[in-house]
């Protein structure tokens, strides 16, 4: 993975993670899921980043250019997807590789040297929260994407790059 340039930073506060929401047992390729966001009318595939299965860290959108991957949040935020999400009889699950788990963490930590204040979510944190009590709990989420609770995992990440910037 190359170094993220620092020549190319806008205003972001949140990193989202998303998943593909594919089948663990099937390959999706980088030019695939571009594809596939080119059929629903992106200009582009959507997240900044995508990680395959592999753990491979793929560019997909210059961090300048505002994603496509969480509406209402796109302009300051930075999305991520990796490869999965899916077991293969299609129900949703944390899919995710030993590989995929270690690059989103590097990824992470290098996104947060960039926007040391920034948060990290899930795609399913993004959810209304319908009952109006402050929390977005699972019955509230529009997707389950990612099924792991992305926040929470990657807090400490959050905690340890807003400590530096002291």
């Amino acid at each position: 993975m190359p170094r993220l340039r620092l020549d190319c930073v806008r205003p972001v506060n949140l990193i989202v993670v998303h998943c593909t929401a594919s089948r663990c047992d099937h390959r999706l390729t980088p030019d695939e899921l571009e594809r596939e966001h080119l059929q629903r009318g992106f200009n582009g595939c959507g997240y900044h980043f995508y990680i395959t299965g592999e753990g491979i860290i793929h560019p997909m959108r210059p961090l300048d250019r505002i994603g496509a991957h969480a509406r209402g949040f796109n302009a300051r935020s930075i999305g991520i997807a990796y490869e999965g999400g899916l077991l293969p009889d299609g129900t949703p699950a944390d899919t995710r590789t030993p590989e995929q788990r270690e690059s989103l963490r590097f990824l992470i930590r290098q996104l947060l040297g960039l926007y040391p204040t920034s948060t990290v979510c899930g795609h399913r944190d993004l959810s209304p929260d319908l009952n109006s009590n402050g929390v977005i709990e699972p019955q509230e989420w529009v997707k389950q994407c990612p099924c792991f609770d992305a926040a929470q995992e990657y807090a400490p990440l959050c905690a340890e790059a807003f400590h530096r910037t002291r």
